[in-house]
């Protein structure tokens, strides 16, 4: 069961939807032509353990053969344009303006973030979520080669464990995350996972600083 509210009746701000965040709920919105939202908080809340990411065999060696360059932040417009396609992966999409709008504004903010997966000048898969305390909310993933969005997720999970980061909110639980070692807590234990994950301090560029190894 999913709790959700009634569409927003107020003006939809980065600030209404970081607080969203703080206290365990989301948005989401019918579909791209709809433009109200609503809140949504699960009874079980998908997360992926940062210490149970599967990295199969044959992911590690579609990842060291593929070729592919991970960038992160470099392409928002491009991410949530390739998260909001409808495609082989989804047949429809509850990412319209106002979801593109405010995440924007909060990617602008150094909030929200993207993993991207290119191949040469071509981007092939990633994912977006947003960064609060040593929380990290991820909001979609989308790929347009084989393998392309697990290895944006497996450079994710590496990102989020240099940085001290202790939760990784999927917020449902798909066959594809649950592949790679997503579970489902219910929404008590979420919430004071949460809790604890905004008193700490998680860095997003952490790993960047890390001497080569």
């Amino acid at each position: 069961m999913v709790r959700r509210s009634d569409p927003f009746a107020i003006e939809i701000t980065p600030e209404l939807i970081l607080r969203a965040y703080r206290a365990g709920i989301f948005p989401m919105a019918e579909d791209a032509a709809d433009e109200d939202l609503f809140w949504v908080s699960p009874d079980q809340r998908g997360i992926l353990p940062l210490d149970g990411f599967r990295l199969s065999r044959s992911l590690r060696k579609s990842m060291r053969r593929s070729g592919f360059a991970i960038r992160v932040d470099t392409d928002w417009d491009g991410v949530i344009e390739g998260c909001a396609t409808v495609g082989e992966d989804r047949d429809s999409t509850w990412i319209n303006g106002s979801i593109r709008r405010v995440y924007g504004e909060l990617f602008r903010r150094g909030v929200a973030h993207t993993v991207e997966v290119w191949d040469g000048a071509d981007l092939v898969g990633g994912l977006y979520g947003l960064a609060i305390g040593a929380a990290f909310f991820g909001e979609s993933m989308f790929h347009r080669r084989t393998d392309a969005s697990k290895m944006a997720m497996a450079h994710l999970v590496e990102r989020l464990n240099a940085g001290g980061f202790v939760l990784l909110d999927t917020q449902f639980l798909t066959a594809h995350l649950a592949s790679l070692g997503g579970i489902e807590i219910p929404r008590e234990e979420y919430e004071e996972r949460l809790a604890e994950a905004l008193t700490l301090d998680g860095d997003w560029h952490a790993i960047e600083r890390q001497p080569p190894g």
